[in-house]
């Protein structure tokens, strides 16, 4: 049963779940503390039944972004006291319910700003200079000579940036981009987006994925945009409009795309995204490094051991609204 908020014990061993295997030593850490952790051995997300089995039994959930926490869950789970998001957003939970039974969420916050961020650049520094439709070239046999007129980009000392989300990421990007010569406005929450878009060379995505900003990036948006400009999204897939931003690649409306998450994701063998135009396309390895996802376990870690033994999550998720 989910404690009630505000009540605190201790108890010598929980059951965990893990939805998946983790580099790091998160596990062993959970393990060591004196717990029983079973881990989900598959190489990719379990189904839904398989998630329901896993954690009928277990006081504590170590979830991915892959896995759909919903208050169905949250029932066929009666024991359950913790849930840790091995990710920094939490949109794949439902913290809405979480809350009314009583079950503090934590995510890895703080610990996957710089990946991200560097990941950011590396896709403008590639979409900008056309580093991979090159590289395919070079290997094709298509490079026959220095070419004058070929593979031409785009210079970035003097590009306006468009950075939208004021939070830990955005503000790295903005710090990242300034020694390229790149001026940096920033777009929050209250700013009026479609105002500032037809300013920018570069629009770069760094808000949480909510109700409020689904489909931010949309029709209307993109028609506001340079018909040059530059779209990247590291934070998530529903924050575009993805048949609005193909059908824009396809028409011209916008230079081009780089994108490390889609909506669906993965998309589905034979989706348009596949074949725009202009678009750079990498499978959501904003935090891939290695010392990056050993700190998302040992947030998730740390947020499992706190709320176990009665004590607040050190990075919590935020309330729901």
């Amino acid at each position: 049963m989910a404690r009630a908020p505000g009540a605190v014990w201790c108890r010598a061993m929980s059951r965990i779940f893990v939805a998946r295997r983790l580099p790091g030593p998160a596990i062993d850490r959970l393990r060591e503390a004196g717990h029983e952790v079973e881990v989900y051995p598959g190489e990719l997300p379990p189904s839904r039944d398989e998630l329901l089995a896993g954690v009928a039994e277990a006081e504590g959930l170590l979830s991915l972004l892959t896995d759909r926490v919903d208050g169905e869950l949250m029932d066929a789970a009666p024991n359950l006291e913790a849930i840790a998001n091995f990710a920094v957003g939490c949109d794949n939970i439902d913290l809405a319910a979480a809350a009314e039974r009583g079950i503090p969420v934590g995510v890895a916050a703080h610990v996957l700003t710089d990946a991200t961020a560097d990941l950011t650049m590396a896709l403008l520094l590639a979409a900008s200079r056309n580093i991979v439709t090159s590289e395919h070239d070079a290997h094709a046999g298509r490079w026959k000579t220095w070419e004058p007129e070929g593979w031409l980009g785009r210079d970035l000392r003097g590009a306006q940036m468009l950075v939208v989300g004021r939070g830990r990421i955005g503000q790295a990007v903005a710090e990242r981009a300034a020694p390229f010569g790149i001026e940096v406005t920033f777009a929050g929450r209250d700013d009026d987006l479609l105002a500032l878009l037809p300013e920018a060379d570069i629009v770069t995505l760094h808000c949480p994925l909510t109700d409020q900003t689904r489909h931010l990036i949309d029709t209307a948006a993109l028609e506001a945009m340079k018909p040059d400009s530059l779209l990247i999204n590291t934070t998530r897939g529903g924050v575009v409009d993805q048949a609005a931003l193909i059908a824009a690649l396809e028409a011209g409306t916008i230079g081009g795309a780089a994108l490390d998450v889609t909506d669906p994701e993965p998309p589905a063998e034979g989706d348009p995204i596949f074949t725009a135009p202009n678009l750079l396309l990498v499978p959501h390895i904003g935090s891939a490094t290695a010392a990056t996802r050993a700190a998302m376990g040992n947030s998730a870690a740390d947020n499992l051991l706190a709320a176990l033994d009665g004590r607040p999550m050190p990075t919590p998720a935020p309330a729901p609204s």
